[in-house]
């Protein structure tokens, strides 16, 4: 489909996804978390990430940090040719 066949319904929100890393935790630990807190993660800048949009895989991106600010930089859509 192009975007000009789906151009009615491009104002219709959606949730996307990135999940940028898990991490288990001690109840005791989280019991101790507060505002300002810091959880230090495995991933950093540069590794892939999956970009999922209502629990269905869409493709593929990275992460990247732009000043103080971390994002998604999209490498690859699961697109049907």
């Amino acid at each position: 489909m192009t975007q000009q066949e789906i151009a009615h319904i491009s104002d219709i929100p959606v949730k996307v996804e990135v999940e940028l890393d898990r991490r288990m935790l001690c109840l005791g630990d989280i019991l101790q978390l507060k505002q300002g807190s810091v959880v230090k993660m495995t991933r950093s800048a540069g590794e892939n990430i999956d970009i999922v949009i209502g629990g269905c895989l869409i493709g593929f991106g990275e992460i990247v940090i732009i000043e103080d600010l971390m994002g998604v930089r999209i490498t690859d859509f699961n697109g049907e040719d």
